[in-house]
């Protein structure tokens, strides 16, 4: 469905609202934060009161700068303290969920306990699923390239100025989840970013929002030296079992992966912390990472996706990954 078609519904719910909870996924990555931001900004401009909330206690690089910059410019709440600020009147409260729809995913998952389904709205550019949170008010395109995307479209309706920082937030937030737009772009995705540079985006920021750390980009370049193919078109690339990786430098080395000559599915298992071992997955379209990895208890979209075991070695999860794959060939 596009955003589009739910234009009306969704600012009539922003206008009935008085105080808007925003919430994207647990690891906070540039588009749901420059999705929440962007949104939140158009909000107080229509004088409601937005809070952010924010659980996550180590952030990406990226994310750790937009946060550092705007520190003090908006509420930022953890989970706990949603209570405390609901508006008295329960029905003057709104939870916007952005970027994801499944609920384990989410900053905070209780979240979903201080609000009426019809006083949640979502948008995500991923896939329906089984742990799709169910709500009268959604908007799910996985045809999109991003939520920065999707918000975009939206503000665009509100015909009003964006502040430059806050073009530059949501362009960068396509700009990663497109993989510099090589991934999920079409005619609409190039539009938003020509809309988005009227409002003064800049791509000089953007490019020092995505800058990465050399000592973090030259461990990921081991990591790539240890690829097994499966067959001409699928690469998993296994980290040591005694390094420890992040979770965007896993989803960068997938992303590069599809790079070379005749991947068209890529995968990346290492570990993100002592006990545990996660998989990022990448796709050019022709094969659904989504579908992989939810037998792996994890989710995405056709096009990218993640999951994560606990107390599994890196051979395990391997060994699992493949016999997914190789029922997935088979049917």
């Amino acid at each position: 469905m596009k955003i589009i078609e739910k234009k009306r519904e969704i600012r009539r719910a922003f206008r009935k609202a008085k105080n808007i909870f925003i919430m994207a996924h647990k690891n906070l990555d540039l588009d749901a934060l420059g999705s929440s931001l962007g949104l939140a900004y158009v909000l107080n401009k229509q004088h409601k009161n937005c809070f952010l909330i924010i659980n996550d206690k180590e952030h990406e690089l990226g994310v750790k700068k937009v946060l550092q910059e705007l520190e003090g410019c908006f509420h930022i709440i953890t989970g706990e303290e949603i209570s405390k600020n609901l508006y008295l009147r329960d029905k003057k409260n709104l939870l916007l969920i952005l970027d994801t729809s499944k609920q384990k995913l989410l900053q905070e998952e209780k979240a979903l306990d201080y609000f009426d389904k019809e006083q949640i709205i979502i948008l995500d550019h991923h896939e329906i699923g089984d742990e799709t949170i169910d709500v009268p008010l959604r908007v799910i395109d996985n045809e999109i390239s991003s939520a920065c995307e999707m918000v975009t479209n939206l503000i665009e309706s509100y015909h009003i100025e964006l502040d430059p920082y806050y073009a530059t937030l949501l362009l960068a937030g396509m700009v990663l989840d497109t993989n510099n737009f090589t991934l999920k772009t079409d005619s609409e995705t190039y539009y938003s970013a020509y809309f988005l540079s009227t409002m003064g985006a800049s791509p000089k920021k953007v490019q020092y929002l995505l800058k990465q750390d050399i000592k973090a980009y030259m461990e990921r370049q081991k990591l790539m030296t240890n690829v097994e193919l499966i067959g001409n078109n699928i690469a998993i690339a296994k980290g040591s079992s005694y390094a420890i990786y992040r979770r965007e430098d896993l989803a960068k080395i997938a992303d590069t992966l599809l790079f070379f000559n005749d991947i068209e599915l890529s995968f990346v298992v290492a570990k993100t912390s002592e006990k545990t071992t996660s998989i990022s997955g990448r796709s050019l379209g022709k094969i659904s990472v989504s579908s992989i990895l939810e037998q792996l208890d994890g989710g995405g979209d056709k096009m990218g996706g993640a999951t994560k075991f606990q107390n599994v070695p890196i051979s395990k999860a391997v060994e699992k990954l493949k016999q997914v794959i190789k029922k997935e060939g088979e049917e």
